[in-house]
């Protein structure tokens, strides 16, 4: 039986010669669900419609090129010999860290040379950005890749999980943990998470950080489960430790903003 369980096709159709991913398909979803839902708090914050759209065409290219050269400079002793294979971003390899690292620099930049706070669009924007990133592992669904360790069928099973999942975790003759729904799923709850908080009226900044500590804390732990990990050393998953700087540093620049004694806006003001 299993070795007639084929895997769903990573191309979702064709333009003449040009083959159109899923991952890419998914990964664009995300992006414009993320867009809509930062506009429309955007425009109940007193921002123009146009900001966060102006925001996303500089800061979505750049989010992937980083997410690329940060994938592929951790993995360059594969790279360096092919390539060729470089800018095939539609197979896989990219690094979410990258993405974030490139995305959070646009987003400092556009902010200085518009005059606006980058906390104020950073807090509009953390639940968009997790909800990209949940959408997003469904990408790498498609491509069988972000998964975990070897496991039986009836292990996935016992999970609950609908059939098509399962036999998309049957891999070159054995059945994976899907690590990536883990993260998917920790990443919806993330977004919920966030936007109950956005009611809490915390000082601005504070619920960007908020999301730097939920998604890195869920990471932290999924990637220990994962069996593709760009690597620092023998015994280092990179995503692990990057993780926890981020959690120790955004819980320390909260509790500094908030006891230095400094005004700092509330997320509902102007």
């Amino acid at each position: 039986m299993n070795e007639t369980i084929e895997p769903l096709n990573p191309i979702a159709f064709h333009l003449g010669p040009i083959a159109v991913h899923w991952y890419g398909i998914i990964i664009g979803l995300g992006a414009l669900l993320g867009l809509w839902l930062a506009v429309r708090e955007g425009e109940r914050r007193g921002l123009h419609k146009d900001t966060f759209v102006d925001l996303v065409l500089f800061a979505i290219p750049i989010a992937i090129l980083c997410a690329r050269a940060y994938y592929v400079i951790f993995q360059w002793g594969y790279y360096s010999e092919h390539p060729d294979q470089i800018i095939q971003i539609w197979n896989g390899g990219l690094a979410i860290h990258g993405g974030l690292i490139g995305a959070v620099l646009t987003g400092i930049i556009y902010a200085k040379v518009k005059g606006l706070s980058f906390w104020k669009l950073a807090d509009i924007a953390a639940p968009s950005i997790l909800l990209g990133q949940a959408i997003g592992r469904w990408g790498n669904f498609m491509n069988q890749e972000a998964h975990g360790e070897a496991v039986s069928r009836a292990f996935l099973e016992n999970l609950h999980l609908p059939d098509f999942i399962i036999n998309q975790m049957y891999i070159d003759g054995q059945y994976y943990q899907p690590t990536f729904l883990y993260e998917s799923l920790w990443s919806f709850t993330g977004v919920v998470v966030l936007l109950l908080l956005r009611k809490a009226n915390l000082k601005r900044g504070e619920l960007f950080l908020i999301y730097v500590i939920w998604y890195s804390m869920g990471r932290y732990y999924i990637e220990g489960l994962r069996t593709d990990s760009l690597m620092l050393t023998a015994n280092l998953r990179i995503a692990q430790v990057i993780s926890i700087v981020l959690i120790l540093s955004a819980a320390a620049l909260i509790a500094y903003r908030r006891f230095k004694g400094r005004e700092i806006k509330r997320y509902q003001e102007m």
